[in-house]
């Protein structure tokens, strides 16, 4: 497939009304890409850092304490040659280091950046993900720190999401943990999910997920390969950053007020964790 052929397509109004904060839906035309077959990937595999390929068991609990999700007693390139029948789920992380898949991350979300860039300025770190799970799969009740289109290339999934602001379900302090360090599965309390929504992606279909909303995805009866496109922005960084400055306050005795009740608080804050920022990278040189 060509560069000119890949297209990442959504209803201009829906981006305008959602974009960053809100869901949406996306359709892609990737799912036939060589890029996303599975000899592809199972070539990808091989040439990636050790530490860009995470797997584990397939059939976990939505809340597993990420401290005791079980292995699957094989080799990544064994997991993703048997997808069928382990029971597994398996993410190949920062495709983008491989020059072929870099080029297919720029291709789709080239004009989703001109669109996105008038709303969240100072877009970068265009980061990619393939998920390829087993049939009934469940990847854990989790929060991520980018936007992110999730495009469904085999199989099918639903993916059952909060809202980002919804702080019943995720609370202060748990997205302060999370921007410090923390791991990103969450314990789940099954009362939240009268407010959940759910999205069931067949191949060719995405939805748009906003930074930091909750969400848990159940795998249909098939393999399932998804990708994920990601991008940052300021604001991605600038909330990340008052998050971390609020886990250090509270862990002195301070109680801060929640990012972004107060306008002004949190533009003094986040001129103090740059400053902070700015400071270590000159340590480090020293």
């Amino acid at each position: 497939m060509s560069k000119s052929d890949r297209v990442l397509s959504y209803e201009r109004a829906e981006f305008e009304r959602c974009y960053p904060d809100r869901h949406f839906r996306c359709t892609h035309n990737v799912c036939d890409d060589p890029l996303l077959s599975v000899d592809a990937l199972l070539e990808l595999c091989r040439r990636l850092p050790v530490e860009s390929i995470e797997y584990n068991a397939g059939n976990l609990p939505v809340g597993i304490d990420p401290d005791k999700t079980p292995g699957n007693g094989l080799t990544p390139e064994e997991t993703i040659a048997r997808i069928r029948d382990n029971r597994s789920w398996l993410v190949l992380k920062y495709i983008e280091q491989d020059p072929a898949y870099r080029q297919l991350l720029q291709d789709l979300l080239g004009p989703v950046i001109e669109m996105a860039g008038n709303v969240t300025p100072g877009i970068d770190r265009l980061e990619g993900y393939i998920f390829v799970s087993s049939p009934g799969s469940v990847t854990p009740f989790h929060v991520d720190n980018e936007h992110n289109f999730l495009l469904q290339i085999r199989g099918d999934k639903t993916m059952h999401a909060w809202h980002r602001d919804d702080r019943e379900t995720i609370s202060e302090e748990q997205l302060e943990a999370y921007h410090s360090g923390a791991h990103r599965n969450l314990p789940h309390d099954p009362a939240v999910d009268v407010r959940r929504f759910s999205f069931l992606l067949h191949p060719g279909e995405g939805v748009f997920q906003p930074v930091t909303a909750p969400h848990w995805v159940q795998n249909g009866d098939d393999v399932s390969i998804s990708l994920s496109v990601t991008f940052r922005s300021e604001n991605s960084v600038r909330e990340a950053d008052l998050y971390r400055l609020n886990h250090r306050l509270r862990a002195i005795g301070i109680t801060p007020a929640p990012v972004g009740a107060v306008a002004s608080r949190d533009q003094a804050k986040y001129l103090v964790a740059r400053a902070e920022r700015f400071g270590r990278r000159l340590l480090r040189l020293g």
